[in-house]
């Protein structure tokens, strides 16, 4: 394979760095590594660099707006990558997708009403529902033949016995990996028509689709899902900006963004800073050449993991993800409680991984590994993973 700007090894410790510099706080111990947390040890794409530098040099941080040219970075990108046309009145800002989930949970429910949401599923869903005094309603995926699917029939069970006013949906799924069909969408729009759900489409990581998959937003697919759905967007992931905070929250349906807009201005929560709108920028309009070496670098990446699994783990399972850089491992043939599980993973691999059972009950026995990083590091996660589960077997 040939040498690619992602096989750099870059030293984030020090760096106030969530993923590297929070290990003794989030896993008790400082010496495992770290392949858990949602941002990629890469760097960002050059451009974005560049402008950052540009900004910083200027020296004057203050208050800021959203002139046409940010607005446009975002519409030009959507119509070039996922065929969907959206117009600068949809688009409204937050400093991030969760936070814009619990603004979203606040404004279209009340104090105890029902919100769905799909497990094993990225964990913020339940805290952004629970910690705003709502109940979680669960329709659990199921898994069949390695691959996660839609349980239908108790979507349609659930909304009809829980009287479920709002949907929290993930797609690309975080962290089972698949890209939904516009079979499953459509299946998905109607049952929401139906029975007059609101939808809140979570497509954060809508660019990271694998060959032979495409993502589909919810919101493209026809005027009725438009005007009764909610998507979230962001570069964060796309092009690890996470840490300057911005994302997109779209809302085309003109009643349902006044009353977000509501929300929006008791929180005073649509400012982003003054590094965030030229990142946000730069990335849509010049970070097409990177993100499609990223996705071939992330690509050889899970196909080596998966490899390496089958051949070195094999009591270790992999969930092929079609999307996203996260690769749900599923342990559950070792045979071990949760708690035993993560226990091995980090006093005797020393990884730090995210933990399944964080997603929900049905994420017991799986974890969630990160695979955007130098192909190194995953190399030594993995033979770090296969000592371990070695181990077990050995005593």
């Amino acid at each position: 394979m040939a040498t690619s700007q992602f096989d750099k090894v870059i030293n984030r410790i020090g760096t106030n760095s969530l993923k590297w510099d929070a290990l003794k706080e989030r896993f008790g111990r400082t010496d495992v590594l770290p392949l858990w947390v949602a941002d990629m040890d890469f760097q960002a794409p050059k451009a974005v660099i560049d402008k950052l530098k540009e900004v910083a040099e200027h020296g004057i941080f203050g208050y800021t707006i959203r002139s046409d040219s940010f607005y446009e970075a975002l519409i030009s990108w959507f119509e070039r990558r996922h065929q969907w046309k959206i117009e600068r009145d949809w688009i409204l800002v937050s400093p991030g997708v969760v936070p814009a989930l619990s603004l979203l949970v606040q404004a279209f429910t009340e104090p105890g009403d029902n919100v769905l949401l799909q497990s094993p599923v990225y964990h913020p869903f339940f805290y952004v529902i629970e910690k705003n005094g709502r109940r979680v309603v669960d329709n659990a995926l199921k898994l069949h033949n390695n691959k996660y699917e839609i349980d239908f029939d108790d979507l349609e069970q659930k909304f009809k016995e829980f009287n479920i006013k709002l949907m929290l949906f993930c797609s690309p799924h975080n962290p089972g990996g698949r890209v939904w069909t516009k079979e499953e969408l459509v299946k998905v729009g109607e049952l929401c028509k139906k029975y007059d759900v609101l939808i809140v489409s979570d497509e954060i990581h809508c660019d990271l689709v694998l060959k032979g998959h495409k993502h589909i937003p919810f919101a493209s697919l026809s005027k009725d899902f438009r005007d009764r759905s909610i998507t979230c967007v962001a570069p964060s992931k796309t092009f690890n900006l996470a840490g300057l905070q911005s994302s997109a929250i779209i809302i085309p349906n003109e009643e349902i963004r006044q009353q977000y807009k509501r929300s929006l201005r008791i929180e005073n929560d649509d400012m982003l800073n003054s590094f965030a709108i030229p990142a946000f920028e730069t990335a849509y309009n010049e970070g097409e050449k990177w993100l499609d070496e990223l996705i071939e670098y992330l690509e050889g990446n899970i196909e080596y993991l998966i490899a390496f699994v089958e051949k070195e783990i094999p009591n270790v399972t992999v969930i092929p993800p079609e999307g996203t850089y996260l690769v749900w491992l599923d342990f559950r043939k070792l045979g071990l409680s949760a708690k035993e599980l993560e226990k091995l993973l980090l006093d005797e691999a020393k990884v730090a991984l995210n933990q399944g059972y964080i997603f929900g009950k049905t994420g017991e026995g799986f974890a969630r590994l990160n695979v955007a990083c130098p192909r190194k590091t995953l190399e030594e996660g993995l033979n770090r993973i296969k000592k371990a589960v070695l181990s077990l077997q050995k005593q």
